[in-house]
């Protein structure tokens, strides 16, 4: 995969998570609460984490990735696989990758982490070429 700027991790946020609904001020429902879509694009299109749902511990976490950015115009806040994130960041300026995690028995989900890739430099616009009258 290119190289990837602006690493967010989102480990010490899930922490807190978790330790909240361990000491009982949120409740498990309010924390595995999956959108129908996410948990769709998890079954479809994610990616095996290989660990475990820290919330009902009876299934492997899925990693679901969505890509965003100014350059990508229909192909923003699409599901991306690994090998389709490297051919974009050769092809796209610049554009941020998000990563889920997602539990498909309970509905657990989290933020993992983000990062932008690209090649840095902002893609070349393709013009329409002017119509000629003849």
């Amino acid at each position: 995969m290119g190289t990837r700027r602006s690493v967010v991790d989102y480990g010490l946020a899930r922490r807190a998570t978790l330790a909240s609904v361990q000491a009982g001020h949120t409740t498990v429902a309010d924390v595995c609460d999956a959108h129908p879509y996410l948990l769709r694009a998890a079954k479809f299109h994610g990616e095996p984490a290989g660990t475990g749902c820290p919330i009902c511990r009876k299934a492997k976490l899925t990693h679901v990735t969505y890509v965003y950015g100014d350059e990508l115009g229909q192909y923003e806040g699409r599901v991306k696989r690994r090998p389709e994130l490297d051919e974009m960041a050769a092809e796209y300026g610049e554009f941020r990758v998000y990563v889920v995690e997602v539990c498909q028995s309970c509905g657990w989900n989290h933020l993992a982490t983000s990062y932008v890739l690209g090649t840095g430099e902002p893609r070349a616009r393709r013009g329409r070429r002017a119509r000629t009258s003849q």
